[in-house]
């Protein structure tokens, strides 16, 4: 299994309802085929630096993950048949950084400074 980190940014006119309906639909994708979605970060409503398809906010949520390329590959395909998803990028994460994050939330979880 790989460390992989993926940004997803949603347009802001989509109802909560839906950014956590493709949310699920691409988590399952990619636990059917064996992969872990790790811990789920919501970051909200951002001001893009240049207009995005017409737009000037979306709604960032960032996955950690572990899995294979090709589980990989069906988690995207949600994402890029989706109407709400602005767009969306895959990150494989080095070992070292990957390891080094393990740890801190291993540390933090432990109560260790």
């Amino acid at each position: 299994m790989r460390p992989y980190e993926t940004m997803v940014i949603f347009d802001t006119g989509a109802d909560e309802a839906a950014v956590n309906g493709v949310l699920d639909r691409a988590l399952d994708a990619l636990k059917a085929k064996g992969g872990n979605p790790g811990r789920v970060e919501r970051w909200g409503r951002r001001t893009f630096a240049y207009e995005l398809q017409h737009k000037r906010e979306g709604y960032y949520v960032v996955v950690e993950l572990n899995a294979e390329p090709p589980a990989v590959a069906d988690m995207e395909r949600v994402f890029v048949l989706a109407d709400e998803v602005l767009r969306h990028k895959v990150i494989r994460l080095p070992d070292k950084v990957a390891g080094r994050r393990a740890a801190a939330a291993t540390a933090a979880a432990n109560g260790e400074g």
